[in-house]
C-alpha cells in the first residue's frame, strides 16, 4: 500500500461523495445524467422587449379630438380640461 497523506484521502472522499450526492439528486428528479466534461448548454437569450409604441396615427388623434370636442360641447369638460387633453393628444 502506497503512502498517501490523510488529508489527500479525505479530500478525495469528499469530492467523490459530492459527485455521488449530485448524481443521486438528478436520478430522483428524473434528469438524465451528464457525462463529465460535457459543457452545459444554455437556453437562447430572452427575446428583446417590444419596441415602444409609435405615435398614434392621425386617424386615432382625429377621433380622439372629436370625442373631446363633443365632451366639451356637452359640458362634461371645462375649457381648461379640454385644452389640457387636446395638448396631450397632440403631443404638445
Amino acid at each position: 500500500m502506497g503512502v498517501v497523506r490523510r488529508r489527500t484521502r479525505r479530500r478525495t472522499m469528499l469530492v467523490a461523495g459530492g459527485v455521488a450526492y449530485a448524481a443521486g439528486r438528478r436520478a430522483r428528479r428524473g434528469d438524465e445524467p451528464q457525462d463529465e466534461g460535457d459543457e452545459q448548454e444554455y437556453d437562447a437569450p430572452p427575446p428583446a422587449p417590444p419596441a415602444p409604441a409609435a405615435a398614434a396615427p392621425a386617424e386615432d388623434a382625429t377621433s380622439e379630438l372629436e370625442r373631446l370636442a363633443s365632451m366639451h360641447d356637452s359640458g362634461v369638460l371645462s375649457d381648461e380640461e379640454f385644452t389640457a387633453a387636446k395638448a396631450k393628444v397632440l403631443g404638445a
